[in-house]
């Protein structure tokens, strides 16, 4: 401070008065003390260990350490999750649905849906998006079920062309079975799979398709 202002800081400072009326603290915080769990901090009685603590928990689920798994979840570019494989009819309903790892590729699962089909009998043809160009699974839908597939070829596929161009045309309907997926993202639980369990999925997946078909008829 500049010298006009010192005086104020020398001068000898005042006691300032005790105030009577505000009760003493001291006896509050001496009653809330434990007197059995301060002895067993000092040493002079058994102190829990820490495997005898309760475990805590939030909202009746308990904490763990580790990164969340289960069955039929695989690695994707953007994480880990679990593959929903579908199949539409011409009317855009389910008439097969399930699940798998999100790390095999679509071909090697368009079998599995096909015997998981809520009809007697298979369809007897299948569109799919350029995914699904394969000359051996085309081989077997047609040889051991009888199924035509018709998906276009790729564009950097280097065999002679398998596809019929008047087959091809119902190509254009392939956008059904993308609203179909539509509906089914539209439920929250089947947005993000929290289930442990692949049957727990699968029932909830399963449970948005019969809503669909309720929904319908």
């Amino acid at each position: 401070m500049d010298p006009s202002h010192r005086s104020a800081v020398v001068c000898a400072a005042r006691l300032l008065p005790a105030l009577s009326d505000v009760p003493s603290l001291l006896p509050g915080m001496g009653a809330q003390r434990h007197p059995e769990r301060d002895r067993a901090c000092a040493g002079g009685g058994p102190a829990r260990t820490r495997s005898a603590r309760p475990q805590r928990g939030v909202h009746r689920r308990h904490l763990r350490r580790g990164e969340k798994g289960g069955s039929a979840v695989g690695k994707t570019k953007r994480g880990k999750g679990t593959k929903i494989m579908a199949i539409a009819d011409r009317r855009g309903l389910p008439i097969a649905v399930g699940i798998a790892s999100a790390s095999p590729h679509e071909v090697t699962l368009v079998e599995e849906t096909i015997d998981a089909c809520f009809l007697e009998h298979a369809p007897d043809r299948l569109v799919g998006d350029r995914a699904y160009d394969s000359d051996p699974l085309d081989d077997r839908l047609r040889e051991e079920r009888g199924i035509e597939l018709i998906a276009p070829h790729r564009s950097n596929r280097k065999r002679s062309r398998t596809q019929d161009g008047r087959a091809l045309r119902r190509y254009v309907r392939r956008w059904k079975i993308e609203r179909l997926f539509a509906w089914l993202l539209g439920y929250r639980r089947l947005t993000n799979r929290w289930e442990r369990h692949e049957i727990n999925f699968l029932g909830f997946v399963l449970l948005g398709c019969a809503s669909i078909l309720l929904r319908h008829f």
